[in-house]
């Protein structure tokens, strides 16, 4: 009787022996897929419904193994929820060390130079997967929900144009505070540049105006210092700015493509034609170029520019050239004329 029960034993050891060895065969060898996939862990989702969802996707040929590892080695409650890539190649255990790890998948939403705060928020709005909390033109609620310095009373121009990374499920707070404390270190770099320079600016908020002008004005980066030195040099000769991108944020949703003579004459306060000193508030999402234009400025007595239709500008010191200028290349425009330079 000894003898068969030790037989017996030591065949049960075999066995199990051989069944975990098969098991952990399976649990690390890559998975039979053929293209990439997803899955999905939602907040409170236990072990045995994330297996479910990979066995309905075709993902885990043997779920059960899959649960008996996570249980016998304490990961089943230690999932985290998020979306997951399932690659091929990947083993079960590396896509569970993935979602006990958080590797989850993150996107890319790029904010543009030049738009608008609402542009911004109506792109975060229609990215795949950030949840809308924000209307595009409430700047009260906007600033209450990145944490703005008080003293600020409009959201134009506070956030910085660039790529931000977001996993599924984050807020458009979230992203826009993340781009306002970007652009409040980029501003306060900019504004140590000024310093000690015949500039026209009392505050840092200032220099972001003149660089959201800046930004409207020209996308060639070469010529930002010199835009950025005519409007400096206006100003400090008690001209006006007579720039039209004020006059355009100004017009807001009456803007149809066109100004005309009647938009340059109406008293807003963001026509700089009508109105001397800068406008109210920045016009658009400067970036660093135009931050660091606007505290290095050009300073060379040009007063004027007008575009050549190639995407760049002439610049002239004298109102007689500037004129002259406007006639060679407003008057008479050709049929591929570009307000930004091509491709």
């Amino acid at each position: 009787m000894k003898q068969k029960f030790l037989l017996a034993l030591i065949a049960a050891i075999f066995f199990t022996m051989l069944s975990a060895g098969l098991s952990l065969k399976y649990l690390s060898s890559p998975l039979a897929l053929a293209s990439e996939q997803q899955v999905e862990v939602l907040y409170g989702d236990t072990v045995y419904k994330v297996a479910g969802k990979l066995q309905q996707q075709g993902v885990l040929e043997y779920p059960t193994l899959w649960i008996w590892y996570a249980r016998l080695f304490d990961m089943g409650r230690q999932l985290k929820a998020g979306e997951y890539r399932i690659r091929p190649g990947m083993s079960p255990l590396e896509l569970l060390d993935d979602i006990v790890n958080a590797r989850v998948i993150d996107y890319p939403v790029t904010l543009i130079e030049g738009w608008t705060t609402a542009d911004a928020i109506r792109a975060l709005h229609s990215a795949h997967g950030i949840v809308a909390t924000l209307a595009p033109d409430d700047h009260a609620a906007i600033l209450r929900a990145v944490n703005a310095d008080p003293s600020y009373r409009h959201s134009e121009g506070l956030f910085f144009p660039s790529t931000y990374r977001y996993i599924k499920g984050t807020r458009d707070r979230d992203i826009l505070e993340r781009a306002y404390q970007r652009q409040q270190q980029e501003l306060a770099a900019a504004w140590q540049q000024a310093q000690g320079k015949s500039l026209p600016y009392k505050t840092p908020y200032d220099l972001l105006i003149m660089a959201s002008i800046i930004e409207k004005e020209t996308a060639v980066d070469e010529e930002r210092e010199q835009i950025a030195g005519v409007f400096v040099q206006r100003l400090n000769r008690g001209m006006r700015l007579q720039t039209d991108p004020t006059v355009i944020y100004g017009m807001g949703e009456r803007y149809q493509g066109r100004i005309g003579r009647a938009d340059l004459l109406r008293p807003t306060p963001y026509n700089t034609y009508t109105r001397h000193g800068m406008p109210p508030t920045p016009i658009a999402l400067p970036g660093q170029a135009s931050l660091q234009a606007a505290a290095n400025p050009l300073l060379n007595d040009k007063l004027y520019f007008v575009g050549k239709g190639d995407g760049y500008h002439h610049f002239s010191a004298t109102l007689p050239e500037h004129n002259e200028a406007v006639r060679r290349y407003q008057l008479s425009r050709p049929g591929d004329y570009r307000s930004t330079p091509a491709p």
